[in-house]
């Protein structure tokens, strides 16, 4: 599921949908739910896009291409309209129901729903094992979380069977999220924890064919809101109960620190872990280039150009150039799409237009630079003490305290934020 606007991850996302932000200096986000499905051995994969689509279809266009003898593919699917419908998907529910007739041109027994835009690694193999030992029509992933932050999640209550009793939908009421907290013979499976905790749903689910079309034969709109609770009494619902990191990346702030994460020694989500390997698009780049550089905690994507600065707990995207004098300090910088030629770099800086990057002297704090970017000389930029707004006539933007210079913004030298 890619179609999502993305507005809490604004201004990331206005000019690209939520599943194509860039993440950890060389991947985006919908790299993750793909990976898992083929280290997970799952190779016919629709992916359903609505909203700014253009840089997501290049990035899947351009890393998913599969042999032609094994029969696996990711198909695009964008909205379309139709004798019957002429607007928008309306929803999740209500764009699996539109594409229903897609997936009936393959023979296949189940359907697994993801989100194109959460950070975990899975093996999706065991949660579609459980669905079919369970005998059951919809399997829902669930994550123990502590009962202090399940704001905005969709919580459940589950038997010792771990077949689903109740669903409640991002639930405020307190005394209703402490009745959702997981019996003491679940909390006997799981890892020890101090604090009681409620069983919220990942998003991720697993449909028989036949309950799948029987689910969407109506108007609703969404899974969590009302296709899942709808299901409750009538089908066999249960929980797959999913143990290890996953982050539902939905604001500036927790983008900003889970990309962050990123250059500690041991990250929460490593990507250097090779038993599940995220495949993302081979762009056949020369290595980093660093001289004169004092580094730490820094990770730095390939044909990047960083001359005597200061880096501490960055994460560099590919092509970036730094010039000489910077100091950053918890930086993401997105990188660029391209290298600049010479003659038109200089044509540039003849008119005053910094290249893309960032130059010399220049101080950068708790923020983010997002792609093809240009920050001229000695250029001052921190979100400290400053409430969340426009600023620089717009070329700055403050959100969740993190300052965000937008995608293919101009910062003139000397400007000071």
């Amino acid at each position: 599921m890619g179609g999502g606007r993305g507005t809490r991850l604004y201004p990331l996302t206005m000019e690209r949908c939520k599943p194509a932000v860039p993440l950890a200096g060389k991947y985006r986000l919908v790299d993750i739910p793909i990976s898992n499905c083929i280290n997970s051995g799952i190779n016919r994969i629709f992916l359903l896009t609505q909203f700014h689509t253009a840089s997501l279809h290049r990035h899947i266009q351009s890393t998913y291409q599969f042999d032609g003898f094994g029969g696996g593919f990711v198909d695009i699917l964008a909205a379309e309209q139709t004798e019957s419908t002429n607007d928008w998907y309306q929803g999740t529910a209500d764009a699996v129901r539109r594409n229903l007739v897609h997936f009936r041109t393959f023979s296949h027994d189940y359907v697994l729903i993801l989100s194109g835009d959460q950070l975990y690694r899975m093996d999706f193999r065991k949660i579609i094992a459980q669905h079919i030992e369970t005998n059951a029509d919809v399997t829902v992933a669930s994550i123990a979380f502590p009962a202090s932050k399940v704001e905005g999640l969709g919580l459940m209550r589950v038997d010792d069977r771990l077949a689903i009793t109740e669903f409640v939908e991002k639930p405020k009421d307190p005394a209703i999220i402490e009745g959702l907290a997981v019996s003491p013979a679940i909390e006997a499976k799981l890892s020890p924890s101090k604090e009681k905790r409620c069983l919220a749903s990942m998003g991720i689910y697993v449909f028989n064919r036949a309950a799948l079309a029987e689910a969407l034969d109506n108007s609703m709109k969404d899974f969590g809101k009302e296709v899942i609770p709808s299901l409750l009494g009538r089908k066999r619902l249960y929980s797959y109960i999913f143990e290890g990191y996953w982050e539902d990346i939905g604001t500036v702030r927790a983008f900003f620190e889970t990309n962050l994460a990123m250059a500690q020694p041991l990250p929460p989500f490593n990507f250097f872990d090779p038993s599940g390997k995220i495949y993302t698009h081979s762009r056949q780049l020369p290595p980093a280039k660093m001289n004169r550089c004092n580094v730490d905690h820094v990770v730095v994507g390939e044909g990047s150009i960083i001359t005597d600065t200061n880096l501490r707990r960055c994460v560099i995207g590919v092509r970036s150039f730094i010039d000489e004098g910077t100091q950053m300090e918890d930086v993401i910088m997105m990188g660029a799409d391209f290298f600049e030629e010479w003659d038109i770099q200089k044509t540039n800086t003849s008119k005053g237009i910094p290249q893309i990057g960032v130059g010399k002297n220049c101080k950068i704090h708790f923020s983010i630079i997002d792609k093809n970017a240009r920050i001229g000389d000695n250029c001052s930029l921190s979100p400290e003490g400053k409430p969340d707004g426009v600023y620089a006539g717009g070329a700055v933007i403050i959100r969740d305290g993190v300052l965000v210079v937008p995608k293919g913004q101009i910062i003139p030298a000397n400007t000071v934020v």
